[in-house]
Order: structure tokens, then sequence, then C-alpha cells
């Protein structure tokens, strides 16, 4: 990938938003809350929604058309944050009217629209590409990675991240909500399951092997299942799933040493045992929006590119959303789901 412009001094960013669900709304709030963006334009399918959702966060522009509102909305910088599925054409029309974008996890469904994004942004090397993988950018993540970097020894690990959905209880009455649905992208594995996959590739990097064990429900995709990353000399498994609660500890296993995590998605309590047994807390409390993190992180990129470290910053968070992309689509063909606007091609 080309290395970005030279320039950019700090200042606001104004952002639009496409979708206006709670992921969003938390985004916009942490968003403001850094003090670096300013919500401007709003797309919704519905105009009313979309006004509605413009009055309660202060921005001045609603959209409910996306040729419209990549066009004639005045911002810089869009998130996205519609159904998996959309998030494709949706990224192309950004990149095309040269907008930055930070799209929600997971930013592609395989890999043939990750090349295409990949081509798109080497034709407009203004555009930025941020996926909004909200965990590898929180300090206790910081903390994880400081602490296997101590580790004379690797010997694997267990990541969980298993939350009970409420739109499960929809599926439960017969209903196919768009989280659950192979028309959208849907399943634990593109929801909670892109989480456990950032860590383990962001610690321990790409897998010789992946193997995705999954519990299909009554709409086709996966409400639970479980993962196998193979390295060379040890395993990393994965346990996610949206179809029931789960209290059980990550671990990162040394030789007589471990790193214990609360979950891999949150990562709210990390504490390091040593030999001897002792545990030493080497989290931090979170008392803030989590996804502020992420976005003083974007901001830092969008408003200074041409800083070392944020060229550098950036091309790492780019290269580890093209291998998420790789590892979660081979688990996906392990497991033997396919989505349906896939079918064809």
């Amino acid at each position: 990938m080309k290395e970005k412009p030279q320039g950019g001094t700090s200042k606001m960013i104004n952002f639009g938003i496409i979708g206006t669900n709670w992921i969003t709304q938390q985004f916009v709030d942490a968003a403001h809350e850094s003090g670096l963006y300013q919500l401007s334009s709003v797309y919704s399918r519905h105009l009313d929604t979309a006004k509605e959702f413009a009055q309660k966060n202060g921005a001045t522009e609603t959209f409910d058309d996306l040729t419209a509102f990549f066009e004639q909305g005045q911002f810089s910088t869009v998130y996205i944050a519609s159904p998996n599925s959309l998030h494709f054409e949706q990224a192309k029309m950004a990149i095309k009217a040269g907008k930055h974008i930070i799209v929600e996890k997971p930013a592609f469904e395989n890999l043939g629209e990750m090349a295409k994004i990949e081509e798109l942004l080497e034709q407009h090397p203004g555009v930025l590409y941020f996926e909004a993988a909200r965990n590898i950018h929180t300090p206790n993540f910081a903390a994880i990675q400081a602490q296997v970097t101590k580790l004379p020894v690797i010997q694997g690990a267990n990541l969980t991240y298993m939350k009970y959905s409420s739109r499960y209880d929809n599926v439960l009455a017969g209903e196919e909500p768009n989280v659950f649905s192979l028309n959208f992208g849907g399943g634990a594995l593109q929801d909670l399951g892109v989480y456990p996959v950032y860590v383990a590739i962001a610690l321990f990097g790409m897998p010789n092997q992946v193997n995705y064990f999954p519990s299909l429900i009554q709409t086709g995709v996966d409400g639970k299942g479980v993962a196998v990353l193979q390295y060379p000399e040890y395993n990393v498994t994965l346990n996610f799933g949206k179809t029931s609660n789960s209290v059980m500890p990550s671990e990162i296993y040394g030789l007589k040493d471990t790193i214990v995590i609360d979950d891999a998605g949150e990562i709210t309590d990390v504490s390091y045992i040593d030999a001897k047994g002792d545990r030493e807390t080497i989290s931090q409390p979170v008392t803030q929006n989590q996804m502020l993190p992420e976005a003083r992180d974007f901001a830092r990129v969008i408003n200074q590119p041409d800083a070392p470290a944020n060229q550098e910053d950036y091309q790492r968070w780019f290269n580890l959303s093209v291998q998420v992309n790789k590892v979660l689509f081979n688990l996906r063909q392990s497991g033997k789901i396919v989505f349906y606007d896939e079918r064809d091609n």
C-alpha cells in the first residue's frame, strides 16, 4: 500500500455516519468526548430516523439517499455502521468521493472485497481507511502486548468473548434479524468473533492453519463456535458466541506464568500470574467510553498523516485489518458458512 500524503495539522474533523444504531451512538459519543470530531451529516434509509438522530447529536444535515450523502455532505470522514453485507459498496462510494473511512468490524466479507478496497485506496492515495476494532486500541490491550513480550516462552492461548444477544430472542420467536442472517453477513464469527481474532493476530501474527467448528442456528448462521488457530509451536483457541453467556476468562500461557483477561472483547481486567502464583493487576480501571481510544487514534492519523509514528501506526492497523479479513474468511470456509451474496460468485 502506498504511503499516505504529507501534511496535516490538528483540527476538528467533520464526520458523517451511515447507520443510527446503538454502536453508532457509542462512537458519536466517543468522538464528541474526544473533542476532535463534530458530527455534521447523518444518513438513514428513513429520513425521519436520520432527523431524530441528527437533532439528538447536533448534526446539521440529513439524508436518505447515499449518492446525495456523499456528493453533498459537508464531511471529510464517514463512519460506516450498517449491516456487514453493505460495508463494501458503501466504502467504495466513500473512497470515490474522497472521504476517509472508519468502518465497523468486520470491515468486509471476503478476500475479494478486501482486495478491491486495497486497489481503490491505491487509486485514491489521499483517502485513509480504518477498521473500528476498538479492543486493540485500548490501554489494557497495550498492557497485554507489553506483558506478552516479556514471556520467555509462549505456549498458546484461550480467548473467549461470548455474550447473549437480545436479538436471539427474535430468532427464537421465528424472526431473522440482520445480525443472525446470511443475507446480511451475520453470525457469531462476523460479530463477537472478530474481537478475539484481532487479539490473536495482533499478539501472535498470522497462523499457519485455521479451523472453525460452528454451532449453527435455524437461520443458517453460527450462533456460537470454537476456532483453532494453529501456530508452529502452539495453538490459540477462540470461544465466542451470541446465543449464550460465558464467564470463562481468557488466558495466555507462558511456561509457569499466565496472563489472565476477563474477556477478549471488553478487556477491562487483566492480571499477570507469575511462576510462584502471585497475581499482579496490570490493567487500568475502565471509566470511559470504550470507543474513545480508537476515536483518538484515528483522529491523530487523520490530522497528522505525515508524522512518522502515525504513518507506522496506520500501516500496522491496515495490515492487521487485511490479515484479520483473511483469517475470518478462512474460518468461514472451514466452517462451510457461505453468505447469500457470495453464492453466485
